[in-house]
């Protein structure tokens, strides 16, 4: 059945472009990010567009488009998901899905920085920017920043990330930041995941833009969370990140930090996309368990 689904979304696509408007202009937003029961449990979607296609040991596991969709259906299905945060393609293939109806849709800004290339560091904007966003009907836009002392292109990244929360707050709409203090090692970006360099990477990402009003931070979960998580007042949500080997581990302190006052819930992709036994529902039934 998801094949038919499948094929007249890249009919509509060949013959009725101005659809995708149409749809984003009709979809009902929900009240707030954080829903009735006042927390966020979220997909994520955006790996894609910096070709990171990997999932825990598939290393194209992401480049089947139809596929990826099917498993974000499923996802955005369950009880208890309310929203979804990707790029403008795949937002705009569920848009034609009508999959995110009363959904929190959040588009990714900055893809720029593609991954395992000498330039990731200068993750420029190359996707959503805050005037579509909200032209979009959308909820908000997401940025990630990675602090590299040892790159130049940290700045410009830093100054548009600063502009793009300014510009979203213009808009009342949210700006999540997502930091890391970041590092290459043999040539390949490796973030710092130690307590004290996500302390340092929150506060400078809390400072950014004009007003912090409608800024959200997205946060992988380490050592010290409790720390970590004191730097600021900032409401913040847990990434999932790489799929882990021991699901249970990471559901655990997935668990213990969502306990902790500023954390408003979890915005997850490959975990929760492609576990390690493919039961998608089972997996996002058992991470929305944890709210």
């Amino acid at each position: 059945m998801f094949a038919d689904r499948l094929a007249q979304l890249v009919a509509t696509r060949v013959d009725r472009p101005a659809a995708i408007a149409e749809a984003a202009a009709r979809r009902t937003r929900p009240a707030g990010i954080t829903g009735t029961r006042g927390r966020v449990m979220m997909v994520a979607a955006d790996h894609p567009a910096r070709g990171a296609l990997r999932a825990g040991t598939r290393p194209m596991a992401m480049a089947d488009r139809g596929d990826l969709l099917e498993r974000l259906c499923i996802a955005l299905s369950r009880p208890g998901v309310n929203g979804v945060l990707g790029t403008a393609d795949i937002l705009e293939d569920l848009l034609l899905l009508g999959a995110i109806d009363g959904k929190v849709a959040i588009g990714s800004m900055n893809r720029g920085g593609l991954a395992g290339t000498v330039f990731e560091i200068d993750d420029r904007f190359t996707g959503y920017d805050a005037a579509t966003i909200a032209a979009m009907n959308l909820d908000g836009g997401k940025m990630l920043l990675r602090i590299d002392p040892d790159d130049p292109a940290t700045a410009p990244t830093l100054e548009a990330c600063g502009n793009a929360v300014t510009a979203l707050a213009a808009h009342r709409l949210v700006a999540m930041v997502e930091p890391f203090i970041s590092h290459r090692v043999d040539g390949r970006i490796r973030n710092d995941l130690t307590p004290e360099a996500m302390i340092r990477a929150i506060t400078v990402s809390s400072g950014l833009g004009a007003t912090s009003a409608y800024t959200w931070l997205k946060v992988p979960v380490v050592d010290a969370m409790e720390r970590v998580m004191a730097a600021s007042t900032l409401p913040a949500l847990l990434l999932g990140g790489e799929v882990p080997t021991d699901p249970a581990t990471a559901f655990e302190s997935w668990h213990k930090a969502l306990q902790l006052p500023t954390v408003k819930g979890l915005v997850v992709g490959r975990s929760l996309l492609y576990p390690p036994d493919d039961d998608v529902a089972g997996a996002v039934d058992t991470a929305v368990n944890l709210l």
